[in-house]
């Protein structure tokens, strides 16, 4: 396994795990967020653009979903 795939493989772990622990806390969504901004860094080194444009899109998606979470009252 080279340090790359190493590298996608990590990402793509923390982005299942965060996205699990998502209603545990809105940090768990920040943190899936740069996960996810891991992964969209690991497509486009592999060369994988398509993955690594929507990656980037599912990052600032959760970041908004975090930003609203923490607008809101509780």
């Amino acid at each position: 396994m080279n340090p790359l795939t190493l590298f996608g493989l990590i990402a793509v772990s923390l982005m299942l795990v965060f996205y699990a622990l998502e209603r545990r806390s809105r940090w768990y969504i920040l943190a899936f967020a740069g996960a996810c901004a891991l992964g969209s860094t690991y497509g486009f080194l592999q060369g994988a653009w398509p993955f690594g444009i929507v990656e980037a899109v599912w990052s600032a998606v959760a970041i908004r979903r975090w930003w609203t979470q923490s607008q809101s009252p509780d």
